[in-house]
């Protein structure tokens, strides 16, 4: 397992391994980030709500708790946070 820190610690994630893959499960606190992905990512919000910008779309997208998107690698995506959230990345 792996603790990362992002943000001066706005955003922290605990990257593991299982039978299902490579994953990390994390926070984000209230605020505006830009993330870069080095492989396809797909994330599902936990708790809260994360409002999503990728590359490919014309507009910002709210995603609740529950809910899932996908980034393809090696691209930025925009993230706003209004309340803090959990979530969780599947990397492929």
């Amino acid at each position: 397992m792996q603790v990362n820190r992002y943000f001066d610690d706005q955003v922290l994630s605990l990257s593991f391994e299982n039978a299902a893959g490579t994953q990390s499960v994390g926070l984000m606190a209230v605020g505006e980030y830009t993330f870069g992905t080095s492989q396809d990512e797909t994330m599902t919000v936990v708790s809260g709500a994360l409002t999503i910008k990728r590359e490919a779309d014309s507009d910002f997208a709210t995603f609740n708790a529950g809910e899932s998107f996908e980034v393809p690698a090696n691209q930025e995506f925009q993230v706003k946070v209004a309340e803090p959230t959990a979530y969780l990345c599947h990397y492929a």
